[in-house]
């Protein structure tokens, strides 16, 4: 996965409590076998009408959100299934960071997984950033190494974990962290006996 460092662009308010990954990737589209293509179907329920058309009411469907790169939006963010599939619609939409006062935990981890950062911020300084993410043209700079959020003449800190802070930064995710082992891993395997599993069969 790419490494991630500094996320600048616009923001896209969702000030809703409690979104679930049902809501963010509706189960009628988890027929994929790839993690690409989830983008369109992003809170599919929410973004069309009762006829099924784009509804253009819908913060995403709104031209000028069309490129924001980082989801503003309520606590408990992720609940519900731990559907995978969920972070990967919000990353093949355009997303490269999502803040919240608090997320589920698997899809946090989810999150993490893939590349996509999950800011924990206080309420107040989540409702400043949805407050200022109503104007598409303002911005926001995402800092993971000083662990920064500004925007206007706002910036708040967040914490993280440091060893989920360094995967990021590096880029590094489950299987690259394995292969960091890749000699330690072949030297335990020349040293087994024939007669039990080996990797190189």
């Amino acid at each position: 996965m790419r490494p991630v460092r500094r996320i600048v662009g616009k923001m896209a308010p969702l000030p809703r409590a409690n979104v679930d990954t049902d809501q963010i990737i509706p189960k009628q589209f988890l027929k994929r076998v790839e993690r690409t293509g989830f983008g369109p179907y992003l809170f599919y329920d929410w973004a069309r009408d009762v006829e099924g058309e784009p509804d253009p009411d819908f913060v995403l469907n709104r031209p000028e959100y069309a490129d924001a790169k980082v989801l503003v939006t309520g606590p408990n963010f992720g609940s519900g299934s731990s559907r995978e599939h969920a972070p990967w619609a919000l990353e093949d939409w355009g997303f490269e960071a999502i803040v919240a006062p608090s997320f589920a935990d698997i899809f946090y981890n989810n999150c993490v997984n893939i590349g996509l950062l999950p800011v924990v911020l206080p309420g107040d300084a989540v409702d400043v950033l949805v407050g200022l993410a109503e104007a598409p043209d303002n911005e926001v700079a995402i800092d993971l190494e000083a662990q920064t959020v500004a925007a206007g003449p706002h910036r708040f800190t967040f914490e993280i974990d440091p060893f989920v802070k360094h995967r990021l930064l590096e880029g590094l995710d489950a299987i690259a962290l394995t292969l960091r082992h890749a000699e330690a891993i072949a030297a335990y395997e020349a040293g087994r006996p024939a007669w039990k599993p080996s990797l190189a069969r």
